[in-house]
């Protein structure tokens, strides 16, 4: 019989090794992998209908990176992703509280402050 030994720890216990976010959007984009392979990310609630399409292109490439960046360390878009996401956008997230709308992707991530509000990340 094989035995095994599993190490236990709690993600309170191991702080997440993240980059250095600064107060400048295109500074903190910088520190994020590319994700030129990838077409566009498509976010799904928790009762599995898609709720968002960000596409690799111009206006939505830096969105899709955040998105992506998020979903791979902390496995969805969260309300602890969202409030990440909202510190990598630095400048901009002031400019969508001053101007709803404008930034639709970063708006999104103010609505997500409860688990059952957690997005699912899908490439496409």
């Amino acid at each position: 019989m094989t035995q095994y030994r599993f190490h236990h720890t709690t993600l309170s216990k191991v702080p997440m090794q993240l980059p250095d976010f600064s107060d400048k959007f295109s500074d903190n984009l910088a520190l994020l992998p590319a994700m030129d392979t990838v077409a566009a990310i498509e976010l799904v609630d928790q009762s599995g209908a898609a709720v968002a399409k960000i596409e690799n292109k111009p206006g939505q490439a830096g969105s899709l990176r955040v998105y992506g960046w998020l979903a791979g360390k902390l496995g969805a878009i969260t309300p602890e992703a969202a409030e990440l996401g909202l510190k990598i956008y630095a400048e901009h997230t002031e400019d969508a509280r001053a101007n709803p709308g404008k930034h639709p992707n970063i708006d999104r991530l103010f609505g997500i402050q409860t688990p059952d509000q957690t997005l699912q990340v899908k490439g496409l």
